[in-house]
């Protein structure tokens, strides 16, 4: 019995050193930005941070605009302005990305960081062609169209501006580039950092 007791209080104390140690050293968290430049829309992001210095991460971005092939007379008509015009032909842009970085504390006390990011990413892209004019009621879209699409590969930069201010939360500033032969997007991000950002040590 006093063996079994021996046995917990030993595993415990090396469970409790290497889930401190674990942490001091890993960081896991999720992050999300609203982006606006030529094209608005959002990213999600699952990030690791080893050691307060190298970064690795998984994501995704959604953009969308308004076509560069739109006809300049197009009116979504009524229909349009009840579905607040989630129903109207937009270019839009998905990517989902990886990404390798290294991470630059900005002051002593670890709540500005610079988390320099770029990665690769593959793009689908979606876009409006063969507009053609329809003579409708003005309660529906005055033209018809159909999306073609397509995909491509994509160099993503990504550094970001980090403002973890608890262990556990913080803000993001993050201009975005997203590079590829056909339809790229340049802009900036804002948002929030959730998850163990910093190690328990630092509080």
């Amino acid at each position: 019995m006093k063996i079994r007791v021996y046995i917990i209080l030993i595993s415990g104390l090396f469970f409790n050193r290497a889930h401190a140690q674990f942490a001091n050293q890993h960081s896991i968290y999720t992050s999300g930005e609203i982006n606006f430049g030529n094209y608005i829309g959002m990213n999600l992001n699952l990030n690791y941070v080893y050691n307060q210095t190298y970064s690795f991460k998984l994501g995704y971005t959604g953009h969308i605009r308004t076509p560069k092939s739109q006809p300049k007379d197009y009116s979504s008509g009524l229909g349009g302005l009840f579905s607040f015009g989630f129903e109207n032909p937009y270019d839009q842009l998905e990517t989902i990305q990886m990404g390798v970085g290294k991470i630059y504390n900005l002051n002593n006390s670890g709540t500005i960081r610079l988390n320099l990011s770029v990665g690769a990413g593959y793009t689908i892209i979606r876009q409006p062609e063969n507009w053609q004019y329809t003579d409708s009621a003005f309660l529906s879209e005055n033209y018809t169209w159909n999306y073609r699409k397509h995909s491509t590969a994509s160099f993503i930069l990504n550094p970001k501006i980090e403002f973890p201010i608890s262990r556990f939360y913080g803000f993001t500033v993050s201009p975005l580039l997203i590079l590829n032969k056909d339809s790229s997007y340049i802009g900036i991000g804002l948002g929030q950092m959730i998850g163990i950002l910093k190690p328990k040590k630092q509080y």
